[in-house]
């Protein structure tokens, strides 16, 4: 009876001309296979907990690839060792591997993408972000996509490579605090100090616009038919600053009108052929 044992776990199963697979070499598989797992899930439970919160979530992304990884690479070392002739395998299946690879090639880019993106730390979930002139903050990263949310509240979707082969602005890497500007000119005749005193007083009664650093107005140029100047304020909550932008633009432009302050226009001379009087537009 034993010997029947022995004959059945040895029995050949030829799979082509040159595969040839036992019950015993499939048994040894799974137990190796089950063996893998015990020591994978222990090594994921005693990881986890030396980890902080936030590094656990990006940790747990990355074991998902490795698990897939490490088990295909324990099968294709355990049939080798058992006698499997797995370069047959690979001859096998080279045409079906290649078009697999070529299809899953941006795939493949994405995730490994990903996992550099979570080693090293390059973004961080609620920093915000600019890449291919999309702005969003970032509120989930995952393996192959990390997703974002738009000033407009609609879910922006970026694969993982974008951040390998485009420009990437991340504007909280050095902390929430940014430098925003805008820009405005005023007529040559102007008071330009009492329009510094008056803007950079406005700038500061906003209560979205940080006290320190203190706001600036700088001269920036000689327009051609303008003063043209740049302020310069701080925010920490630069996900509004198109907002608070707008509502400064606003208010300058209404103070300016209270002031009586003009704000130019680029103007053009005609000269008609016929007719040699100037028309002024």
């Amino acid at each position: 009876r034993m010997r029947e044992i022995i004959n059945f776990f040895n029995y050949k199963m030829h799979l082509g001309s040159e595969i040839v697979i036992t019950p015993k070499v499939i048994l040894i598989i799974f137990s190796v296979f089950f063996t893998t797992y015990l020591f994978l899930k222990l090594f994921k439970k005693i990881t986890l907990r030396a980890l902080n919160n936030e590094t656990r979530s990006k940790f747990r992304s990355i074991f998902t690839f490795l698990n897939y990884s490490i088990y295909l690479i324990v099968i294709l070392i355990t049939l080798d060792t058992v006698g499997v002739n797995v370069t047959a395998i690979f001859a096998a299946s080279a045409a079906l591997l290649v078009g697999i690879g070529l299809a899953l090639q941006t795939l493949i880019q994405d995730v490994i993408s990903g996992i550099f993106i979570l080693a090293d730390q390059t973004v961080h979930v609620g920093d915000i972000i600019q890449v291919d002139g999309q702005i969003g903050k970032v509120e989930n990263i995952m393996l192959r996509t990390t997703r974002a949310v738009t000033r407009d509240n609609k879910v922006l979707i970026i694969p993982n490579h974008k951040f390998l082969t485009s420009i990437l602005y991340n504007w909280t890497e050095n902390g929430t605090l940014t430098r925003e500007s805008i820009s405005l000119g005023v007529s040559y005749d102007t008071n330009v100090n009492l329009l510094k005193d008056e803007v950079i007083k406005l700038t500061n009664e906003h209560s979205k616009i940080l006290k320190h650093p203190e706001p600036i107005l700088l001269f920036d140029n000689y327009g051609d038919s303008a003063l043209k100047f740049e302020l310069f304020f701080s925010m920490n909550r630069s996900f509004e600053a198109n907002f608070v932008k707008s509502d400064l633009r606003y208010k300058i432009f209404e103070k300016l009108k209270e002031l009586d302050i003009e704000i130019p226009f680029p103007q053009r001379v005609v000269t008609h052929k016929n007719n040699p009087s100037k028309i002024q537009r």
